[in-house]
């Protein structure tokens, strides 16, 4: 179910983009160096007009169902058990996550380009207990749940090289980026059926950052021959200290490759394979269970672990997913991208969740300054260009 509070964002932002001045627009998406011909759901696609804004609005649904240890797929009624044993109290039966991105950009040149994107996260993970956890609770699971604030990214591409610097059909550049710790690592479990278990820390994954400034540097290829378009992103984040919770995820590193296809002058088809690793998280969170004096302890309560959220080890892992898209023009200026993804190849660090499909909707604006050569600045009947 989509979050209110989505709706009335993009609906407060569609007020604001009335305000747009202006342009002389590009009609169509044969734009060499703007909005047309870039995948949107891959950061660091398409330069705009020197001088002018981009502005992006994407949210994003995703699902995990099935619990996978390497590439075997478990069934977690044979997980749950006593902890004695080896076994689990809980387990998770499968997550919801929708996210809402935002990202304003500015083209300072022909060649640098720099952005903000700010995340918003709403996760929920269903559990299922074991026997003697239900009889104690009397329900057979809950449902955690994290929202609020994710962390925000500072992204800046620079072009090293283009064959043409109007309409280049090759060029390479590099991409930069800084993860700001802006989402919360402190959330609480505070849906758990006991009372005692409710001020507790939330698991890793159900966090809503890293907790970390973590940079990032790729390398990013774009070629075109009308009416194709193609494409390769490899970039590579670094997890380089622990946060305030003694542990830092795992470094990322990812592999994008998209071949469009533009069958008329407003709208195109995108094919992606989407390629990516995650190493296990480094250390152990601190008060992340109360001991049983009724004190929080390092760690999780003493062995093993209640739940295998709670072991460091199980996140992480490779993925291989295949995303089918579309994109459209609706208006000048303005693009409708709409992606479906699913996976291809997982090898996870499990027993955790396996990604079951994603949907990604990017609503993106090009927003001309009074310094790009395409605003119009009517004078006597005439703009800025002469029209």
């Amino acid at each position: 179910m989509i979050n209110r509070r989505y709706i009335h964002l993009v609906l407060a932002l569609v007020l604001a983009v009335l305000s747009i001045p202006d342009a002389d627009a590009y009609v169509g998406l044969c734009c060499a160096k703007c909005g047309g011909n870039m995948p949107m759901n891959i950061p660091g696609g398409g330069i705009p007009e020197t001088k002018e804004f981009r502005f992006k609005v994407t949210p994003m649904w995703m699902h995990m169902e099935d619990l996978r240890d390497g590439t075997d797929t478990l069934d977690g009624e044979t997980l749950l058990g006593a902890p004695a044993s080896g076994k689990f109290m809980a387990v998770p039966t499968q997550m919801d996550m929708q996210m809402l991105n935002i990202a304003l950009g500015y083209s300072f040149s022909d060649d640098f380009f720099a952005a903000l994107m700010v995340m918003y996260r709403d996760n929920e993970m269903e559990m299922r207990f074991n026997g003697p956890m239900r009889t104690l609770t009397g329900v057979p699971g809950f449902t955690m749940k994290s929202s609020g604030l994710g962390d925000t990214m500072l992204m800046t591409k620079y072009r090293l090289y283009a064959d043409d610097r109007l309409f280049p059909t090759r060029q390479y550049s590099l991409f930069f980026g800084l993860n700001l710790p802006t989402g919360s690592i402190d959330e609480k479990n505070r849906k758990h059926p006991l009372s005692m278990r409710q001020t507790e820390q939330l698991p890793y994954g159900m966090q809503l950052g890293s907790g970390t400034f973590d940079p990032s540097a790729g390398l990013l290829y774009q070629a075109s021959q009308s009416p194709w378009w193609w494409g390769v992103n490899a970039t590579y984040t670094a997890r380089l200290y622990d946060n305030d919770r003694d542990y830092r995820l795992g470094d990322e590193l990812r592999a994008d490759f998209y071949a469009m296809f533009q069958f008329r002058y407003d709208a195109l088809v995108q094919l992606q394979i989407n390629a990516a690793y995650q190493g296990m998280i480094d250390g152990v969170m601190d008060e992340a269970a109360t001991g049983a004096s009724g004190r929080a302890v390092k760690g999780v309560p003493a062995s093993p672990y209640m739940t295998p959220l709670w072991d460091p080890n199980n996140y992480g892992g490779r993925r291989i997913m295949a995303t089918f898209g579309i994109q459209w023009q609706p208006a000048p200026l303005h693009i409708l991208d709409l992606t479906f993804g699913w996976p291809l190849y997982q090898d996870l660090n499990g027993p955790q969740l396996e990604e079951s499909y994603r949907v990604m909707l990017t609503w993106y604006i090009e927003i001309p300054t009074r310094a790009s050569v395409r605003y119009l600045e009517h004078k006597g009947g005439k703009s800025k260009l002469g029209f």
